[in-house]
């Protein structure tokens, strides 16, 4: 079922960042306008342990789904760490909050949420990329789309007892632009962030500043990448890597030489929570380093 769902994701992922990437570098007049991009995402079977949910976005009047898993170690009666998970383009967060994670995520006795996003392409606030021609719609999508994230974060705090040391970031692909653009604006409220193959293309140009906030908040940031990733190159997240490096940042960067960019989602997991673990707001726990599979080297900063 994994090996199935990781083909899906592969071809699904390339595709979209292929029309998306074309559009965007393109030196040629742009295609005449074609219909918005639907809000409704492209479906998969979620995982069964995962609530769907919905509220209602008083921005733009309507609701929007979520998705939920709470790990049977959660208890009101003590603080529990949150995990917030960003989405890819095009689907929705039962792309992201399914298999493994929830495996770990009731493991460690974790809340793990994912947003919507306002839609399958709103980009979580960082610089939307329009897809395959067609108009960024709303013009405000990127507003929406970081909005829905922090509601959703803010419904979570109000619902458990959320551990406001340990609240932690994550996305994959456009979630992973998501993750650094939301980790470095609300850089007090992450205790750390991990990016899986960020399609951070058009933030490149802002990398050191940005990284700068990471850097002087003290906040940790994680990395991962496949080496056979067509859809998010290794040569754009290598640029991010070498500017956390220059700026002395406490990073790990985590390569699987053949990982591509569906099949990174599920071997990055485990060495994800194991990043997490090491981390509250007050600093690292002072426990065992890690151990770190699959990797053809040792994080760039050790």
């Amino acid at each position: 079922m994994r090996k199935k769902l990781n083909r899906i994701l592969v071809i699904m992922f390339t595709l979209l960042l292929s029309l998306v990437l074309a559009q965007s570098t393109t030196a040629q007049p742009p295609a005449p306008a074609k219909k918005p991009m639907p809000k409704f995402p492209m479906s998969i079977d979620p995982d069964p342990r995962v609530e769907q949910r919905k509220y209602h976005f008083e921005e733009t009047d309507e609701d929007l789904g979520y998705v939920l898993y709470v790990s049977s170690k959660v208890s009101k009666d003590k603080k529990n760490p949150l995990i917030v998970a960003l989405h890819g383009l095009g689907g929705d967060a039962n792309f992201i909050v399914r298999d493994r994670l929830v495996d770990l995520a009731e493991e460690g006795g974790y809340i793990a949420v994912g947003p919507l996003g306002y839609n399958v392409g709103g980009w979580y606030g960082s610089p939307v990329l329009g897809f395959g021609g067609r108009p960024v719609e709303p013009p405000n999508l990127a507003e929406l789309s970081e909005k829905d994230v922090m509601n959703v974060v803010t419904m979570m705090e109000k619902e458990f007892n959320v551990d406001e040391n340990r609240i932690y970031l994550m996305g994959h692909s456009m979630g992973g632009a998501g993750a650094l653009f939301l980790g470095q604006k609300y850089k007090e409220k992450w205790a750390a962030v991990a990016a899986i193959a960020p399609a951070a293309f058009t933030m490149l140009p802002d990398r050191a500043e940005m990284l700068t906030t990471f850097h002087d908040a003290k906040l940790p940031v994680m990395i991962v990448q496949g080496v056979e990733d067509f859809a998010v190159e290794i040569k754009y997240t290598y640029q991010w890597i070498e500017t956390m490096k220059e700026l002395k940042m406490d990073y790990y960067y985590l390569e699987f030489p053949f990982g591509d960019h569906g099949t990174i989602i599920s071997d990055g997991m485990p060495d994800i929570f194991r990043f997490f673990v090491r981390y509250t707001k007050a600093g690292k726990i002072e426990i065992e380093r890690p151990v770190f599979f699959n990797r053809k080297k040792p994080p760039v900063n050790e």
